[in-house]
């Protein structure tokens, strides 16, 4: 008797057309996904395409942005990943119906709907206040450093980028001479020499010119001789503010009258230290990403972003927002204020309970802010190092704070801190590979980093319903 096994034929034709229902079990993230962008309100995507439906046709606004959901649940975020993805993946080729968009129009996609993509994710976290899963009477702010898509090696000081823009003149005017010769350059070109071609070649350049003046606020040029000329700019534009606030404080100083109007001593006689203002050829910038700096973190310094969360309890992210600057300290007030307003947003009554933070975070004025609306917050006064109390912030809150964190209740309440948050940013920089940001400038590194947060809720609300327990 021969041995006994299933036929594997793979030249055997099906006589039925299979249905993607069939590929994937039923509780799979693909069919949660595909149920969360029916819920959505996408009418700011399906907003910047043509209503006459003239030109080549799109592929579906709601079909790409669950494609980039899943994508980036799953921690698949590069274009080229994506689209190998869906020739290659089950779940990819069930949210995209058997559709494989190409990694241009993927990218095209995500810098086209930047600002809309960004904001899924207080229409994310509205589908998990339905769930029951967003309860905020403990809540806890805390930060993560992640790279920009840019290396410090491409920071440049201001007579360096002027040095490469005089360079990079010279080699356009070597390249033009040699494609020109003796002639200008600014020529009619041939074709709108030819009066049938020329109405039309001026109308597409007119077509193109109103399209990018209606882009959104400038992103980060692609060309590397544009992104220096923006830092130059960049640079003695903050040089020349820095300066005029500078000399207006000196004034301030020397004339020693008090905000309330009375006379003080002068600076002079206070021993304050005069502000060393750094010369504008000595000013550095990432001629990469500007809007990228030098961050500090206990493992060094990093060219990168401040990405901010305020996290729940559960583990679900409330608020997310990018800063960049390296110290917590001005984050706390700004990032509960966001919290607040995503939650109003997605229909949460509930008011923010306790708020748990680091040393990080500590500063008298957002902390008595934060008391008078409220709110009660849980911030460390000092690092865990330090012992004794810091000299010059005796008294007031500091002292009460100390004195809570020094309670059994008080010091209880603030580890679950780190329970809370920081298994969040693990979850997203070191499960999901997102250590790092694809996209350059502040506004889209932002809309990359609700987008994570967004899909790690999506992540929490799948297993809620897979687990409901």
């Amino acid at each position: 008797m021969p041995q006994n096994f299933l036929a594997c034929d793979r030249d055997q034709a099906l006589l039925l057309p299979p249905s993607l229902r069939d590929w994937l079990p039923e509780d799979h993230l693909a069919w949660l996904v595909l149920e969360a962008v029916e819920e959505l309100d996408l009418s700011v995507f399906y907003g910047a395409y043509r209503e006459d439906g003239h030109g080549r046709a799109a592929f579906e606004p709601a079909m790409m942005v669950a494609l980039l959901v899943y994508a980036y649940a799953i921690g698949v975020r590069s274009s080229r990943a994506i689209e190998r993805h869906c020739w290659e993946d089950l779940a990819f080729r069930v949210i995209t119906a058997n559709q494989a968009p190409d990694h241009a129009t993927i990218a095209r996609f995500r810098a086209r709907h930047e600002l809309a993509i960004g904001e899924l994710f207080g229409q994310v976290l509205g589908l998990c206040a339905k769930a029951g899963l967003v309860r905020v009477g403990l809540v806890a702010v805390d930060g993560t450093k992640i790279a920009a898509n840019a290396t410090h090696h491409a920071t440049r000081s201001y007579e360096q980028i002027a040095r490469e823009i005089l360079e990079e003149a010279a080699d356009t005017d070597a390249a033009e001479d040699a494609e020109h010769g003796d002639a200008r350059g600014d020529e009619l070109p041939v074709e709108f020499r030819v009066e049938g071609d020329r109405r039309k070649r001026l109308r597409e350049a007119k077509q193109a010119l109103d399209a990018e003046r209606e882009a959104d606020a400038a992103p980060i040029a692609r060309d590397r001789g544009p992104r220096l000329r923006e830092c130059r700019r960049r640079l003695e534009q903050d040089y020349e503010l820095e300066r005029r606030l500078i000399a207006e404080h000196d004034a301030w100083l020397a004339a020693g009258i008090a905000s309330d109007g009375s006379r003080r001593m002068t600076g002079a006689r206070h021993n304050i230290k005069p502000y060393e203002l750094v010369e504008l050829p000595d000013r550095t910038l990432n001629v990469t990403d500007p809007d990228a700096p030098n961050l500090k973190t206990p493992r060094g310094w990093v060219q990168g972003y401040n990405a901010q969360a305020v996290v729940t309890a559960e583990q679900i992210v409330i608020a997310a927002e990018i800063s960049t600057e390296s110290l917590d300290t001005a984050n706390l007030h700004p990032m509960l204020t966001a919290a607040e307003e995503e939650l109003h947003a997605a229909g949460v009554t509930e008011p923010l309970g306790i708020v748990l933070a680091d040393a990080g975070y500590w500063k008298n004025s957002a902390i008595e802010a934060l008391a008078g609306q409220g709110l009660q917050p849980l911030v460390a006064p000092d690092a865990d190092r330090r012992k004794e109390p810091r000299p010059g912030r005796r008294g007031g809150l500091y002292d009460f704070m100390r004195r809570v964190l020094a309670s059994d209740h008080g010091a209880a309440l603030y580890r679950q801190r780190q329970v809370i948050v920081e298994p969040v940013f693990g979850q997203i920089k070191a499960n999901r590979s997102a250590d790092r940001f694809l996209r350059r400038g502040r506004s889209a590194v932002r809309s990359e980093w609700r987008l994570l947060a967004a899909t790690h809720n999506l992540l929490k609300l799948h297993r809620h319903q897979v687990n409901p327990a």
